[in-house]
């Protein structure tokens, strides 16, 4: 079946003439919100001041200049002026509440310990608290209207995919319903079939072969869906338009940037070889840094939660015959096999037929299991696997030894999730629901490999943070 084109005859009705200039707001965007913040920050400190010592502001001081020098850098390190981005996970909003909580806390501590008042009626951790807490409003709320304009610009520009593989029809249909790019616009390969397109109304404006026509075109993006298929004519196109200012991606970069994931049937040995990341390998410093914070936050929570667990322990035996823990052996680091301990879920004989993932109705669950579930709080005596060095507090979840036989045979770089440690919590636990088939496999993997790849201190926090809102609002399972 040969493809049918839009309705679109030219460039020009694609793209309007005021995508240039939106190119130009979206560079000079991080001045803007500097700018900003600036004259944000001074308001505030006047605020502040009027309102406890009835003063009015000296911009020129040292003092304040300094203050307002330190709070602007403590928004710089937090990357808070590409308020479109997201550091592994964590959003701008939240990054500028731990950033200036951070600053508080530490420039508070300071005042205190050395008796140091700040000059011209910045006096007093008090004053500051307040200056801060003004800013803070005011710094994420400036964010989150730059963030929904950015999106209301985006609708209007537009993405040029090249092919149209099935892997290709999937992303683009999930980029129609978000629209991070724009409107999307698809050149085929020359004898693909147009149905899909069809049916998932995608607009085809001809084949690749025609890059040429339409590489002058203003685009938000271009996605190269299959670089192979590409000649060096094509590839220099691309070049050229990536000198221009126009993002070119591929699959696996599209899904990593925009769904924080990164599906394993789409990758191959030479992007796994040639790609950045992957910092979490053995003897790396940041490995040595993840297992000292690993030590100190397990004993931290551990004497913070034990009476919980306590409280657990008491409503298994009140709610049904059989030990409090359960233990399992589980596959860890290299693939290693490890006993892990978590507290019991289901009835004492729920695995008399073997192994068997947990259905979301499973009747081998008890009553109290089931809300442990829901809490994940079954998972809390892994922190004795944490202290044994079993696992961390953050990486894969590790998986039975008798599902990851099969699970090798069916999914591509399944055993790269062993490159780490497995973790009681993770970036796939927190972003996809409990698994229970081959399938959920799939997608937990694609999350797995992302957090592999992208580890940071930053998703390690990201990663806790949105654990403590699973626990809160009870979404696991």
């Amino acid at each position: 079946m040969s493809f049918s084109t839009t309705n679109i005859t030219s460039p020009e009705e694609i793209v309007s003439s005021r995508k240039s200039s939106l190119l130009k707001l979206l560079s000079s965007l991080p001045i803007l919100l500097l700018m900003a913040d600036c004259l944000g920050l001074l308001a505030c400190m006047e605020i502040a001041l009027i309102l406890r010592l009835d003063r009015a502001i000296n911009p020129l001081n040292p003092v304040v200049d300094g203050f307002v020098l330190l709070v602007l850098t403590g928004l710089y390190l937090a990357d808070a002026y590409h308020p479109e981005t997201q550091i592994a996970g964590l959003r701008t909003p939240y990054r500028i509440l731990l950033g200036m909580g951070f600053l508080g806390i530490l420039t508070s501590t300071f005042i205190y310990l050395s008796d140091i008042w700040f000059d011209y009626a910045l006096t007093g951790a008090s004053t500051l608290l307040l200056i801060l807490g003004i800013f803070t409003a005011w710094a994420v709320t400036l964010r989150l209207f730059a963030v929904k304009w950015l999106r209301s610009q985006a609708r209007q520009t537009s993405c040029l995919m090249l092919g149209a593989s099935e892997k290709a029809v999937n992303l683009a249909q999930l980029l129609q319903k978000r629209k991070e790019l724009g409107r999307l616009f698809v050149l085929a390969e020359a004898g693909q079939d147009a149905t899909r397109l069809q049916d998932a109304q995608i607009n085809c404006l001809g084949q690749i072969k025609d890059l040429g026509s339409w590489s002058k075109t203003s685009w938000s993006a271009v996605i190269a869906a299959n670089n192979s298929e590409l000649s060096e004519s094509q590839m220099r196109l691309l070049r050229q338009m990536r000198l221009q200012g126009v993002r070119v991606y591929d699959l696996p970069d599209i899904y990593e940037n925009f769904y924080y994931k990164l599906p394993s049937f789409l990758l191959q040995d030479k992007w796994l070889a040639f790609s950045d990341g992957f910092d979490l390998i053995p003897g790396d410093f940041s490995l040595k840094i993840k297992r000292v914070g690993d030590m100190i936050l397990t004993a931290f929570l551990f004497a913070l939660l034990w009476p919980l667990m306590l409280l657990v322990a008491i409503a298994i035996k009140l709610d049904s015959l059989g030990p409090v823990f359960y233990s399992q052996m589980r596959t860890g680091l290299n693939g290693e096999p490890f006993r892990v301990y978590k507290f019991r879920s289901m009835y004492q004989d729920a695995e008399t037929r073997g192994a068997q993932w947990a259905g979301e109705k499973d009747p081998r669950i008890t009553r109290v299991g089931h809300w442990l579930r829901l809490t994940r709080l079954d998972e809390l005596p892994q922190i004795w696997n944490v202290l044994r060095g079993d696992m961390s507090l953050i990486g894969p979840r590790p998986e039975r030894p008798e599902f990851d036989v099969n699970l090798k045979k069916v999914i591509p770089y399944y055993e790269v999730r062993y490159f780490v440690k497995p973790g009681i919590t993770g970036w796939a636990q927190v972003m996809y629901p409990y698994g229970a088939s081959v399938e959920d496999a799939w997608e937990k993997l694609a999350y797995d490999l992302y957090y592999i790849k992208n580890y940071s201190i930053w998703l390690d926090l990201a990663i806790a943070f949105k654990t403590i809102r699973v626990v809160l609002l009870g979404k696991g399972r």
